[in-house]
């Protein structure tokens, strides 16, 4: 049984958006007229995945949220009022990055990461808002900003430029490997600091695989592979939650009530789920009994309502995206475009990664959202930004494949 009053509310938002989200695109066909070069259709396939994940995400949102937003709001759809909201402004966001030529990112690259790091950095002053003992959102009037969302898209927009100015020398260890080292290790550090290590992983391997396209020699990416795995080990073990999340991945058993409650409860959402689910608004776990289901763990409760038959359509989409994504990589008309497709590409895939196999169990829990679909306005602006901005590379591609 499908529950009528939460797909009502559902359709009723959705409506609103998609009329407006029509709106805005109407508005950018007639702007494309002023777009003199390039392919000028583009490749629609990347807008429409994104919109088509945002949407899908919104109508899990309005099921998996409605108990704890009730819970904690006393009333059933705030989380999805917020995430229709970042959803719209992202659209617009999409729309412009989708205009603007791509060439004006390299030149904005530099001061979008110093602005991105000064924010993260921010979080640690009076204005800056603790989550479940974490301090990375700024509160916004009624909204909260996660800063390191935008610096996910400002360290690829940079790196891409900076890949693109060593050229060549990016295979040479002190002219290129270790200088690209030692900015890693910077954007570890400041990410770390706000006990964020899924970001962090996130970021560092965007950062290896654009050193990777670029040109790098194997042997050295070993090396910083061997370098990085030591760090995260190092990282672990000076936080206990952290080495308590490992814990629990390696024997969830050995305290279900405590390290391993998330990830028990998560399995038994999925197990629910089986071929078909239990039906859209149906879940017994997001009555309180599996934390964080509308953020890092609402995977679990898409199989447990939709079963894996579906949730496996959903998946085709993000793979669809990434392929298409490195497809635009690959025939992107500069160096720069290349690096910054492959960041974005690589971005959305290895984050949706992360979070599904983290609560399957299959890697330790890191806390990372799955793109366009777990509640977070900051990242789900950021990555219609970047949609944007990989549509706009497609409309400058060359015409071979």
């Amino acid at each position: 049984m499908i529950n009528t009053e939460i797909l009502n509310s559902a359709a009723m938002s959705l409506k609103g958006m998609l009329h407006t989200t029509h709106k805005a695109w109407s508005l950018t066909m007639s702007l494309n007229q002023y777009r003199p070069k390039g392919n000028v259709r583009g490749d629609m396939a990347v807008l429409l995945c994104a919109l088509g994940l945002s949407l899908i995400g919104l109508l899990v949102i309005s099921s998996a949220s409605v108990v704890v937003s009730y819970e904690q709001f006393g009333t059933n759809n705030v989380f999805l009022a917020k995430q229709a909201i970042a959803f719209i402004i992202g659209c617009i966001g999409l729309i412009s990055a989708s205009l603007i030529d791509y060439r004006r990112w390299r030149q904005w690259a530099t001061p979008l990461l110093i602005v991105s790091i000064l924010a993260v950095l921010a979080v640690h002053l009076p204005f800056g808002i603790s989550i479940g003992g974490a301090r990375r959102w700024i509160e916004i009037g009624p909204f909260l900003f996660q800063p390191s969302e935008l610096l996910k898209l400002s360290f690829i927009l940079f790196t891409a430029a900076w890949l693109d100015k060593k050229g060549s020398h990016i295979t040479d260890l002190r002219k290129g490997i270790i200088p690209f080292g030692i900015l890693m290790l910077v954007m570890m550090g400041i990410i770390i600091i706000q006990k964020d290590l899924g970001t962090t992983l996130v970021v560092t391997v965007i950062g290896a695989v654009m050193v990777f396209i670029s040109g790098a020699r194997i042997q050295h990416l070993v090396a910083g592979l061997c370098i990085g795995l030591v760090l995260f080990y190092g990282f672990i073990r000076i936080e206990s939650f952290r080495y308590d999340r490992l814990m629990s991945f390696l024997n969830p058993q050995a305290d279900v009530q405590g390290a391993g409650y998330q990830i028990n409860q998560a399995r038994l959402a999925i197990g629910s789920g089986n071929v078909w689910g239990l039906g859209f608004g149906q879940s017994r776990q997001k009555y309180l009994y599996l934390p964080q289901v509308q953020t890092d763990a609402i995977f679990a409760i898409m199989v447990e309502e939709l079963g894996f038959v579906r949730v496996i359509g959903i998946l085709l989409i993000f793979i669809y995206m990434a392929v298409k994504g490195f497809r635009i990589a690959r025939r992107a008309p500069d160096r720069f475009s290349k690096l910054v497709a492959c960041g974005i590409a690589s971005w959305i895939i290895f984050q949706l990664f992360v979070n599904i196999s983290g609560i399957m169990g299959l890697i330790p829990l890191t806390g990372i959202p799955i793109p366009f679909i777990s509640y977070g306005g900051s990242s789900l602006v950021v990555l219609l930004l970047g949609a944007g901005i990989l549509y706009n590379i497609s409309r400058n591609a060359k015409a071979h494949v």
